[in-house]
């Protein structure tokens, strides 16, 4: 049997179970279905991961069309590593929304399960048009997420993330538009190096990153990722925290790669938006007022220590990308640590205002302990997964050894200090001071929805101790990525169709 048959059920599985979902009148299914399905898409994500590392890239084309000719899916070890982490984010994120009430909405546990769809199809995906569609698959649901959970003013930041990202998604389908009129082609593919030397092709595929840049959170479109994400409940930041930039990363690295070819011209523009994109996200959280909002600026600060080793990939590829993708891992498992742990702290007293909350390292020893350890993670601080990500960063960043190491090393260890400051920010104000006095003393989190995030630090903490494996597996994704001709031979077959000819559109602006 092919296996690459499979590929599609990693679409079809969570969008039929969405329609249950919707159809079902018991709650208790409802709740399963949104816990079981992303189980499942870890353990399926494994299996893949396995499938690569026996098989190299597989890939599968809807209907059996020739290569080129039909929708297609793709997986390498760095597609399989992304759905696995993910589907762990999501996991968490929907067993604390149903601890902590938020599927009393009906549907709840579809809009999550249809988001899931998207989020396996764009990390599948190996056309920039069904990318385009697979992100639209994630956004839609996203909308009733962000509408029916969070604050009061969850309707304010919902039309504003509405607004940013169909600006985006309209930029985005544009660049499509415009590739295919520049080339003939938007198989990834099949683009292969065309925007490395041919200025039209260039400027084309640089209106698709700069779509998808804005959907990352980057300077100087960032500031909507701040003012919408907190605004919803825990559970949906988490989720988000965990897929919807992690998707945009994904698919920056692929283009880089596959169709800039590592193209060394754009390596400082690379290096200063990424610095500046450090130092917003490091110290912007400094001003904000609330648990969460402090650490939607440390989303912001992660992506561009992801995407800064981009500029070093052209010199050490499998050393750069590794270390890009070891930092992704442990953003997305931190992040939602993070983001789930507050979420923990506002169901039970109500708020997640630094000036509202106080003394909660002696009233909730437990839950203070999961905040510290992912901030020490954040940080950077053994024995979490947070010390071989900006290890990874570093070592990278100095194998160059010439004027963008220092800048890149330098950034990285004064947003490193930024990030503890505002962590350290937040700790002061909500674990230290007086005891809350407005709050019973029987008042305290339960821990059925403290356990998520707890679950997460310890998956942070394996990821430290399990470093050998970790690192080959992180290896094995890099080596998948940057195989661009395995990639090639699997998505277009040995007789593709209507794939135009690019030698034209190579060889210098």
């Amino acid at each position: 049997m092919n296996v690459d048959v499979a590929l599609p059920l990693f679409v079809g599985v969570p969008l039929l179970a969405a329609a249950f979902a919707v159809l079902s009148p018991w709650k208790w299914l409802r709740d399963a279905l949104h816990i079981i399905v992303p189980a499942l898409g870890v353990i399926a994500g494994v299996w893949l991961y396995w499938v690569t590392l026996d098989q190299g890239t597989v890939a599968h084309v809807i209907g059996l069309y020739p290569g080129g000719a039909g929708i297609v899916f793709a997986a390498d070890g760095f597609s399989a590593i992304m759905i696995i982490t993910s589907m762990i984010v999501a996991v968490t994120a929907n067993w604390f929304a149903t601890a902590a009430g938020e599927t009393e909405a009906r549907f709840y546990p579809a809009l999550t399960l249809i988001l899931i769809t998207g989020a396996n199809g764009a990390f599948l995906t190996a056309d920039l048009f069904n990318f385009f569609v697979m992100i639209e698959v994630m956004l839609l649901p996203s909308y009733g997420l962000l509408a029916m959970t969070g604050t009061p003013d969850r309707l304010t930041a919902g039309r504003l993330f509405v607004l940013v990202n169909l600006a985006a998604s309209t930029l985005l389908v544009l660049g499509v538009g415009l590739v295919y009129g520049v080339t003939g082609a938007v198989n990834i593919a099949a683009l292969q190096g065309v925007a490395a030397g041919n200025g039209p092709a260039t400027v084309a595929v640089g209106v698709v990153v700069v779509a998808i840049a804005v959907k990352a959170g980057l300077f100087p479109v960032h500031t909507w990722l701040p003012r919408t994400y907190p605004s919803t409940s825990a559970a949906v930041m988490g989720i988000f925290s965990g897929i919807h930039t992690k998707v945009a990363v994904y698919m920056l690295m692929r283009i880089w790669v596959v169709i800039f070819d590592l193209d060394e011209r754009w390596n400082w523009l690379i290096i200063v938006v990424m610095v500046i994109s450090m130092m917003i996200g490091a110290f912007a959280g400094l001003a904000e007022n609330s648990i969460r909002r402090v650490l939607a600026y440390q989303m912001v600060n992660g992506m561009p220590f992801i995407l800064v080793m981009l500029a070093f990939a052209a010199d050490s590829p499998r050393l750069a990308l590794s270390a890009a993708i070891l930092y992704t891992l442990h953003h997305m498992i931190t992040m939602g640590a993070l983001i789930l742990n507050s979420g923990a702290i506002e169901e039970t007293y109500g708020t997640g205002r630094l000036k509202r909350l106080s003394g909660l390292m002696r009233r909730e020893p437990w839950t203070a302990a999961v905040f510290a350890a992912g901030a020490f993670s954040v940080v950077g601080f053994p024995v979490f997964s947070g010390m071989w990500g900006k290890v990874g960063l570093v070592v990278s960043a100095a194998s160059t050894g010439d004027a963008r190491s220092i800048v890149v090393i330098t950034a990285v260890i004064v947003a490193s200090v930024g990030a503890l400051l505002s962590m350290l920010r937040v700790w002061q104000n909500v674990f230290w001071g007086p005891d809350m006095q407005r709050y019973d003393a029987a008042v305290t989190i339960r821990w059925s929805v403290l356990a998520p995030s707890a679950v997460m630090v310890l998956i942070s903490v394996a990821m430290f101790v399990f470093a050998g494996p970790l690192l080959g597996s992180v290896h094995h994704a890099t080596d998948g990525l940057l195989d661009v001709d395995a990639y090639s031979d699997a998505v277009l077959g040995d007789d593709p169709v209507g794939i135009p000819d690019m030698t034209d559109l190579q060889g210098g602006i």
